[in-house]
């Protein structure tokens, strides 16, 4: 059985783990920390927006159950791909929407998805998330992982802040 991984931000990543841990293929989904200079930063210094990190999640999948594409389908779904500075509530660098892409493979299929989005007609504003190559990913602390679980009221709380919203007007 293989593995395969993809990274993804989008605003909170309290948010984007429940999105794919749910879908099956699914081996694990990761919170934590991506595209900064800062080696091992903690929570506190990422919401500080000096480290350069963007709060992002690490997916581990069966790509013989869930390819890629897929997960990059989901992901436009999840997010608001034509806001560039943050998510819904969830303002500044560390939110801003990014596909981390680890090779050739994985920059050809999101770039191929990003245009044809684009192409859709479904959003007015352009497709402004970013396609970056991946860099070191760092586990956020304990307390982050798998959030939707740990703290279901907190959880709702910070869906309600538009995201849901948005996903039920677009989608």
């Amino acid at each position: 059985m293989s593995e395969e991984t993809a990274i993804f931000a989008g605003g909170c990543f309290w948010c984007m783990v429940k999105p794919f841990d749910t879908q099956p293929g699914i081996k694990k989904v990761v919170s934590g920390y991506t595209g900064g200079d800062v080696a091992n930063p903690t929570y506190e210094q990422v919401i500080s927006h000096t480290t350069g990190h963007t709060e992002a999640v690490k997916i581990t999948f069966d790509p013989a159950v869930i390819s890629y594409k897929q997960l990059v389908q989901i992901y436009w779904q999840v997010t608001d791909p034509t806001d560039a500075m943050g998510q819904f509530q969830d303002r500044g660098a560390s939110y801003r929407p990014v596909i981390f892409v680890k090779n050739e493979q994985q920059k050809k299929i999101a770039e191929e998805s990003r245009n044809k989005l684009e192409n859709s007609g479904k959003f007015t504003q352009p497709i402004v998330t970013k396609i970056e190559s991946a860099k070191p990913f760092y586990p956020a602390e304990e307390a982050h992982q798998d959030f939707y679980k740990k703290d279901p009221l907190r959880y709702r709380i910070e869906e309600m802040g538009g995201r849901e919203e948005f996903i039920k007007k677009h989608w």
